[in-house]
């Protein structure tokens, strides 16, 4: 489990294309896992089993790309954010009218 603050190492296509070259000339996943300064020899061999399956190695995910749901809203002022959430309260208040207690 992710813990706050982690980083996570990225690696490069050419690092990954490495590590799948020594593993397929003979090299165990854990020794180049050791020699390539990777904390886990599992990525080693995920890395392989893409590479195997006609994948790319190549980072799917960018900052953006990964976030699903409504993006968040930007305000420019204090005053515009005020009056969505005025507007956002008064439209609750419409929809569901025995919530504030009337």
């Amino acid at each position: 489990m992710a813990k706050k603050g982690q980083t996570y190492k990225v690696y490069t296509e050419e690092e990954k294309m490495e590590a799948v070259r020594l593993y397929e000339s003979g090299v165990s996943s854990r020794e180049v896992a050791r020699r390539l300064g990777i904390p886990e020899k599992r990525q080693v061999l995920n890395w392989v089993n893409k590479v195997r399956i006609g994948e790319t190695l190549t980072a799917y995910r960018s900052n953006q790309t990964w976030r699903k749901g409504r993006p968040k809203s930007k305000f420019t002022s204090i005053e515009e954010e005020l009056a969505y959430i005025k507007a956002e309260n008064e439209y609750l208040k419409k929809r569901y009218p025995n919530l504030n207690g009337e």
